[in-house]
């Protein structure tokens, strides 16, 4: 079942994690932003733009949930794009969100 479809500027979905509320945040490769999307709905409610492009994934972390951690990377981006482009491949800490993340489920080898 197809849950959203991405808009132009958001380019490709990469990493992904769900939130307390039940919440899909998505990483747009290519995009430079995670967006929050209710499945329910179909709908965008949310998006975070990042200062680089390549957006890779995203978590949530932090003492109780409420840090997101966004990934990043440089592949494929040539000089003149990693000049202007100073942060790619760096790992960004996002606070603020008004959401927290679930703890991730362990299971027994």
């Amino acid at each position: 079942k197809l849950l959203y479809h991405l808009e132009k500027e958001e380019k490709m979905p990469d990493g992904m994690c769900i939130d307390a509320e039940g919440k899909l945040w998505v990483a747009c490769i290519d995009g430079g932003r995670v967006i929050r999307i209710d499945p329910e709905t179909g709908k965008r409610i949310q998006t975070v733009r990042l200062p680089t492009p390549r957006i890779t994934s995203c978590c949530f972390g932090g003492k109780d949930y409420s840090e997101m951690y966004v990934t990043s990377a440089y592949d494929g981006l040539d000089e003149a794009t990693l000049a202007k482009e100073p942060q790619a491949g760096e790992i960004f800490k996002i606070t603020g969100l008004g959401v927290k993340g679930i703890p991730q489920n362990f299971y027994a080898a």
